[in-house]
Formats: structure tokens, C-alpha cells, sequence
């Protein structure tokens, strides 16, 4: 029989705070540990236009693909939104700035453009579960031309 340890929304809310913070230093945590051991050995990824990634192997390689696209990225946690689902399940929307190979970004600049973003994540035992990533990927707003509207804001 599986036993699973008991975790808070705190708890849950530091393993989450430590992803980030390992995604914006290039894949290595705080301590010094790769971003992949926050995740269960079976865990999911999504990201949009990538797909489900299963597995650290996998997450390994979906990290490689969007880091070599990413010059930086900056996440802002002091303005992090927390939505606790009183289970494992935690939603976390924010906001984050950086240069993509495509051109620098900032949410809000354009109005439209990438830096707005919403993840909810799963975690157990002190390691994330799954983590459905949700936001724009056209960090260099270079995708105007699908998007007759856009053509017509100004930033």
C-alpha cells in the first residue's frame, strides 16, 4: 500500500516557488539542484506548441527545446496569484519579462503580447506531480499576421 505524505498549501506553494526560481537561473535550484528533481520520476508537462512531456527524461528534453529559445525569462513572484484547491492541486497565474531569441518581452508591453500566464500544478510528496503550463509562446510577437486586431492596437 502507498502512503503519501501529508503536505500544506505552504508547503506545496515552496516546491512551486523553487521551479521557478530554478527556471529563471537556467534549470538549476536554489540549492544547486537541477529543476528535474522537483519533479515525481512519472510527472507530466505541458507547454503549449511542445505537447505533454512524461516522465523527468521527457521534461528534460521539453526544458532543452525552451531553453534554447530563451535568452532569460524573470517571473514575478512578488505579484504571484494563489488559488488553492484544498487537494493537491494548486493554480499560480502571474506575470514574467525576459529575451527570447525573437526579441525581448514584457507582460503588458504590448497590451496583447506574451508575459501573462497561468500554471496549475499538482504536487505530492514534495515533488510535482504534473504541471500544465498555459500562456501565449509567441514571446517575440512575431505572430501579428494570423491576427487581423492586432494590426490595429497600438502598444
Amino acid at each position: 500500500m502507498l502512503s503519501h505524505m501529508t503536505m500544506t498549501d505552504e508547503q506545496r506553494k515552496s516546491v512551486i516557488l523553487q521551479y521557478f526560481r530554478a527556471f529563471d537561473n537556467g534549470g538549476t535550484a536554489p540549492d544547486g539542484s537541477s529543476i528535474l528533481e522537483l519533479f515525481a520520476p512519472d510527472a507530466q508537462v505541458y507547454f503549449p506548441k511542445w505537447g505533454i512531456a512524461t516522465g523527468r527524461e521527457q521534461i528534460g528534453r521539453m526544458f532543452s527545446d525552451l531553453g534554447a529559445r530563451l535568452v532569460s525569462i524573470t517571473h514575478d513572484y512578488a505579484h504571484f496569484n494563489w488559488v488553492f484547491s484544498g487537494s493537491d492541486t494548486v493554480v499560480v497565474e502571474g506575470v514574467s519579462h525576459g529575451e527570447h531569441v525573437d526579441g525581448k518581452w514584457r507582460a503588458g508591453n504590448p497590451a496583447w503580447g506574451a508575459g501573462y500566464w497561468c500554471d496549475v500544478f499538482e504536487v505530492r510528496d514534495w515533488l510535482i506531480t504534473r504541471c500544465f503550463i498555459y500562456l501565449d509562446p509567441d514571446y517575440g510577437s512575431a505572430d501579428v499576421g494570423r491576427y487581423p486586431w492586432l494590426s490595429c492596437t497600438s502598444e
